[in-house]
């Protein structure tokens, strides 16, 4: 372990999560009619639902794979007992990673080509969809060269984080880790500390209610060929409710 390493491994990690922590509680305070993604869908539709949809369960399905490696590492560690369970495994997280990757490669190609989109694309937006481009490349790239990672996760990245949760870094297991899963680490913590500052704030107010909640029911109170008519240049009467 040498003065990088603690760096890399623990002063990053820390400052990504105090600045994750105290950078989302400000900004919803602050700006909290902000805290969305800023939907473009009204500007581009069409690219924006094949990139968006790729994108999205390919995440949501790589961040679970990770997410229950970390908490469950002897299950996991269990389930891979098993050769088929592994490479069953392992094929399914892959696939989910191109789908992230193709899914994003899409809206990046989308938000640099199309005009009306630039329009409201920040260099924050770029910045961090390059960075997230980066991290799954460094992600596939290692689902190819340093096999079997559900395996070596659950035996030496889930006690490392386990240890930065309860204060105590062990960091000698990463420290000899191949450079790219080291890189790969060190973008995780970074796109987690820019979080509050970019659109990607808006899954942690994601409308998980919506799923339970009853489905709305939309009704025109009044006769729409009346009120929109298109030969009609505006209405005397505004529509009304009664």
């Amino acid at each position: 372990m040498n003065a990088i390493h603690s760096v890399l491994f623990i002063a990053i990690p820390y400052a990504a999560a105090a600045t994750f922590l105290i950078g989302a509680i400000h900004r919803y305070r602050a700006t909290g009619f902000k805290y969305s993604s800023l939907s473009s869908q009204f500007l581009e539709g069409k690219r924006l639902f094949f990139g968006s949809m790729l994108f999205h369960w390919g995440i949501l399905a790589v961040f679970a794979g990770h997410l229950v490696t970390w908490l469950f590492p002897t299950a996991t560690l269990a389930w891979n007992s098993s050769p088929v369970r592994l490479i069953a495994l392992e094929v399914l997280a892959f696939t989910f990673g191109l789908s992230v990757l193709a899914g994003l490669v899409t809206l990046l190609l989308r938000r640099l080509g199309h005009s009306r989109v630039q329009v409201v694309t920040t260099r924050m937006d770029l910045a961090i969809e390059l960075l997230i481009l980066l991290q799954i490349v460094l992600g596939c790239w290692i689902a190819l060269g340093y096999r079997w990672g559900s395996s070596w996760f659950a035996a030496d990245l889930s006690p490392y984080l386990w240890s930065l949760l309860t204060f105590s870094p062990r960091i000698d297991a990463v420290s000899a880790m191949p450079h790219v899963i080291q890189a790969h680490i060190v973008g995780a913590f970074l796109i987690l500390g820019l979080i509050p500052f970019t659109r990607l704030v808006h899954f942690l107010v994601a409308p998980f209610h919506y799923i339970w909640r009853p489905y709305q029911k939309v009704i025109w109170y009044w006769d729409r060929k009346q009120v929109r008519d298109p030969r009609t240049v505006w209405t005397q009467h505004r529509p009304q409710n009664t």
